[in-house]
């Protein structure tokens, strides 16, 4: 299935080139009904706190750094309308980029945000912004940060699940979501999918406090739970048995080492929200996951998530 119609690229005026906008056209390809929509969000503090010029005269040079943006997003989209590709250009002038550009999703009603990612001068890992991150925890559809190489066909996808909490509705149906999404876009490019999952090992303080308490068997119990999930929600959603990982260790560790391993293009996960003060929060293990991930990511949010922020009035 071809979901994605209306996509929003995030585009980075400090960089040359745009992984972001190059991604999007991969997706319209597939599908030549997509809409595609450049944004950019601009803003120049100076020209608010100067005190030699009236609102009218600041509201005129605003409208004039708007308009050269405008000009600029048209020069990079040209080239593909010419292809016959819909895209449309959106500047705003917002101090928070991240705000501005899910307060369009709002009124519009986009269904996946496009937004490169910035290799780390150091790692091999991905360095996310504040931007990023922002976006990540708090944009309402599917986020998709992408580095510069292309999907090649009969790549991989992997699926981050979350076994543990499988009578829990909320993550079983994220886990449905994440693999769902996997499937639909391993249709459109020909992609292989496959499915990851970490166990813990036993508790340390159990293990201290109850002398009868059997590791080893805990252990194993633990493991088959695990497998039998994995095993079933693979089954379901026509995994290969051989694309099935289950590990032992913390999950952002089994998770990055699992994508490294099977050189994974994108990994798709879902972001859950805390409660209460943190509620616009990542789940811990996704910030740990996405901090070392080095291949494409698709963050998804669950069923009902609603984002902190909000449309202006």
């Amino acid at each position: 299935m071809l979901k994605y119609n209306n996509i929003l690229v995030y585009i980075d005026p400090t960089q040359e080139q745009q992984p972001a906008l190059q991604r999007a056209i991969e997706i319209a390809e597939k599908n030549k009904n997509t809409k595609i929509t450049l944004f950019l969000s601009c803003y120049d503090l100076t020209y608010e706190m100067t005190s030699l010029s009236s609102a009218e005269e600041r509201q005129v040079m605003q409208s004039l750094v708007i308009k050269e943006n405008q000009e600029w997003l048209d020069t990079l989209a040209e080239p593909h309308r010419a292809e016959g590709f819909a895209i449309g250009c959106q500047v705003h002038w917002h101090n928070r980029p991240f705000q501005a550009a899910i307060q369009l999703i709002l009124r519009e009603g986009y269904d996946l945000l496009i937004k490169s990612t910035h290799p780390h001068s150091r790692l091999s890992a991905i360095l996310f912004t504040p931007t990023d991150w922002n976006l990540l925890r708090k944009c309402p559809i599917p986020l998709l940060l992408v580095k510069a190489k292309s999907w090649p066909e009969n790549g991989n996808i992997l699926c981050a699940i979350d076994c543990k909490s499988v009578e829990d509705e909320a993550h079983h149906s994220l886990n449905e979501a994440i693999l769902t999404e996997a499937n639909d876009i391993a249709q459109m490019i020909k992609s292989n999918i496959h499915a990851v999952n970490a166990y813990p090992s036993p508790p340390m303080n159990i293990m201290m406090e109850l002398p009868e308490f059997d590791p080893i068997h805990y252990e194993d119990g633990l493991k088959k739970f695990h497998q039998k999930t994995l095993n079933d929600y693979a089954q379901k959603y026509q995994i290969e048995p051989e694309n099935i990982h289950l590990e032992q260790g913390l999950p952002e560790d089994v998770i990055s080492d699992v994508a490294q391993d099977i050189k994974a293009e994108l990994v798709i996960l879902g972001t859950v929200g805390r409660s209460g003060l943190g509620v616009t929060l990542l789940g811990h293990t996704a910030e740990q996951v996405i901090d070392k991930l080095d291949s494409d990511l698709l963050a998804l949010k669950p069923e009902g998530f609603i984002s902190p922020i909000k449309i202006d009035e």
